[in-house]
């Protein structure tokens, strides 16, 4: 997949890991859409490195996304842990 496409996909990662993990972000929208860009180069990553699962060439794998998605809700998961309390 091209490099749009991972944003792209990370766009849409960090929207639904945003659906599923709900609550008040220390940030806005575009802080979680960094995070789900991130998540999804991370999870793709990691479904390639310790999976041995490689990142498919298509847009619409099932396993793509998934990675994505779960690269995404760690990426929340470790922010919201650190910068949480900052904003009261």
């Amino acid at each position: 997949m091209s490099i749009v496409a991972w944003i792209v996909l990370g766009l849409i990662a960090g929207g639904l890991a945003k659906l599923l993990l709900p609550g008040k972000d220390p940030g806005g929208l575009i802080v979680t859409t960094l995070i789900g860009i991130a998540g999804s180069f991370v999870g793709g990553w990691i479904s390639a490195r310790f999976l041995h699962r490689p990142v498919a060439t298509h847009f619409f794998d099932l396993a793509t996304w998934a990675s994505a998605i779960g690269g995404a809700l760690v990426l929340l998961i470790i922010y919201r842990l650190l910068f949480g309390n900052s904003r009261r």
